[in-house]
């Protein structure tokens, strides 16, 4: 059962990715044009610091699938091109190895393939502190994720019903392990609220996981025989609106969730996130073309990255922070409701007026 809920999973979130591209608050995101900012290229650093750690490029391939042959053949591809581009990387949820051995190549393919590799594993919030030693050790892994997706286990048919144990698991595995935990939502996004009840778990990195990308509420959904959970495809906080309600806060915040292009990769590092995490847009690459294909993608946009920080004379993502940004439409409404400055935004650049990144 799990091995073909792993391969439904796949199909249905590819099938999301292949819809023609739609609005989301990334679009109420935009830069004041400055048009004598410019650097020169020479001068632009990718380099950011993830839980004290330098990662060379701020972009990473973000938590996916295993579990399945389908999806262990998947994730040598999505290993081979971390590989290849230098991107850190994430498995997908490793359950189904805790349930069943016999899956573990599915996923140890990944370090496999990417040996001198940023792998991090990835994991429930049931998952007990010796569980989770197991798949780092299985992955040799350099961080662990854990992963909070309560609406998506509400609509899945055979999900969890039970959240309560939740915030004191998670507490025993950051004490419990002693490798960085990333706390990641799987596209309903992390409040401001939130983050402030993980800080005082002993989080100190987090990956927003906002609404905008692969939605599983409606993967799960299909799923269901009568299709009767659709009034939830809309719940949850987008990424950039994740990414303004927790600023201030002085934790290290990733970014994941609806990102399209090189842009919104730029607009979540300057909305404050040390890295931007993509699953569904490289996933699609990888089924249409392969390792090849994902290379070549991954290539491209960090090249692309790189020229749009040249062009807002950002030298590296420390300054991206201090960029003039504008706020419009839904998300500043939702801006206002929630309390955030969004006028200082539009003048930074010469305010003084910083998004922290990092937590050096």
């Amino acid at each position: 059962m799990t091995s073909n809920r792993k391969d439904d999973h796949v199909q249905l979130a590819a099938q999301q990715q292949r819809q023609p591209a739609a609005y989301n608050q990334f679009d109420d995101v935009s830069f004041v044009h400055h048009a004598l900012a410019g650097i020169e290229r020479s001068e632009v650093s990718l380099v950011t610091h993830v839980a004290g750690i330098e990662w060379p490029l701020p972009l990473y391939i973000n938590a996916m699938t295993g579990g399945s042959v389908n999806t262990g053949a998947i994730n040598r591809d999505l290993a081979i091109a971390a590989r290849q581009t230098g991107v850190p990387i994430a498995t997908g949820s490793m359950s189904a190895y805790l349930k069943d051995e016999s899956t573990a190549d599915t996923f140890s393919v990944m370090r496999n393939e990417n040996p001198d590799g940023f792998v991090m594993a990835n994991i429930n919030a049931t998952t007990s502190p010796v569980q989770a030693r197991r798949v780092i050790d299985l992955l040799r892994a350099d961080a662990l994720q854990i992963h909070l997706n309560a609406i998506q286990e509400t609509v899945m048919p055979e999900g969890d019903r039970s959240f309560g144990s939740w915030s004191k698991n998670i507490e025993e595995i950051v004490h419990g392990v002693d490798i960085p935990v990333i706390v990641k939502e799987v596209g309903f996004g992390l409040s401001s609220d939130t983050v402030s009840a993980l800080q005082k778990m002993g989080v100190r990195v987090m990956d927003v996981g906002g609404r905008g990308g692969t939605n599983f509420a409606r993967v799960e959904n299909h799923r269901r025989s009568q299709a009767d959970y659709d009034f939830l495809d809309t719940w949850g906080q987008s990424t950039p609106a994740c990414l303004l309600d927790v600023q201030g806060l002085g934790v290290t915040v990733l970014a994941s969730g609806g990102v399209r292009h090189p842009l919104d990769v730029v607009k979540a590092l300057a909305l404050g996130a040390a890295a931007v995490g993509v699953s569904g847009r490289f996933l699609a690459t990888v089924l249409d073309g392969g390792a090849p294909a994902l290379i070549t993608q991954i290539t491209v946009w960090l090249d692309q990255i790189t020229a749009l920080m040249t062009a807002l004379g950002a030298r590296d993502i420390e300054t991206l922070t201090r960029c003039d940004v504008m706020i419009q439409g839904d998300l500043r409404a939702f801006c206002v409701d929630r309390g955030v400055d969004t006028r200082r935004l539009a003048t930074r650049s010469t305010s003084g007026v910083v998004s922290p990144t990092v937590d050096e």
